[in-house]
C-alpha cells in the first residue's frame, strides 16, 4: 500500500525527530569511545542502535519512551564493557581481540595470515595506500584490532612500535 493516513506520517516524523535526538544526545554523553574505531563489540551495538531506531519509528507498538530507554540500556552495557575492559585485563583477552603480525622482515607469516583470513593482495594494497612501492622498504605489517592494515617502514629509530603485537 502507497498510503495509511496522514496520522502514520505525522507519528513517524515527530517519533523520527525525537528517538534521532535522543539517540545523539545519549552518543554525545557516553563519550567519543562509542563512536570510536570499530571492533566485534562495537559493531554489534551500532546494529542495535540502528535497529532500533528503526523500530522505534515504523513501530506503532513501541513508545518513544520504550526506544530511548533501549538506546540508553545498550549505550550503558557499551560503557561497562570498555570501561571493564580498562580494568581487566582478562575482560579485555574476552572482548578485543589483539593486533597480530602478519608481515616481518621481508617475509609473510602464513601461519597468522591463514589465522587471520588476510590475503597477500590485501597486504599490498595496504602498502600501496601507505605509498611503499617495495616491501624491501616495508619493516612490519600490522592487522589491528580493528580489521585495519598498518604498514611500519624500516627505521634506524630505537623505539619499537611493534612492542604490544603478538608474532
Amino acid at each position: 500500500m502507497f498510503f495509511n493516513s496522514w496520522d502514520n506520517i505525522w507519528r513517524t516524523l515527530i517519533v523520527g525527530v525525537l528517538a534521532y535526538t535522543g539517540l545523539v544526545f545519549l552518543l554525545r554523553v557516553s563519550g567519543k569511545r562509542t563512536l570510536s574505531k570499530m571492533n566485534a563489540f562495537d559493531l554489534i551495538v551500532t546494529v542495535a542502535l540502528g535497529s532500533t531506531l528503526a523500530t522505534i519509528l515504523l513501530n506503532k507498538k513501541v513508545a518513544l519512551a520504550e526506544g530511548i530507554t533501549a538506546f540508553f540500556i545498550l549505550i550503558a552495557l557499551q560503557y561497562v564493557v570498555a570501561w571493564s575492559s580498562i580494568r581487566s585485563d582478562g575482560f579485555k583477552k574476552l572482548i578485543k581481540s589483539d593486533p597480530k603480525l602478519i608481515f616481518y622482515q621481508g617475509r609473510y607469516l602464513k601461519e597468522n595470515i591463514v589465522k587471520e583470513r588476510v590475503l597477500e593482495v590485501e597486504i599490498l594494497q595496504a602498502a600501496r595506500s601507505s605509498g611503499i612501492n617495495s616491501m624491501d622498504q616495508v619493516e612490519a605489517v600490522v592487522l589491528e584490532t580493528d580489521g585495519s592494515i598498518s604498514i611500519i617502514k624500516k627505521s634506524d629509530s630505537k623505539t619499537n612500535t611493534l612492542d604490544n603485537v603478538d608474532k
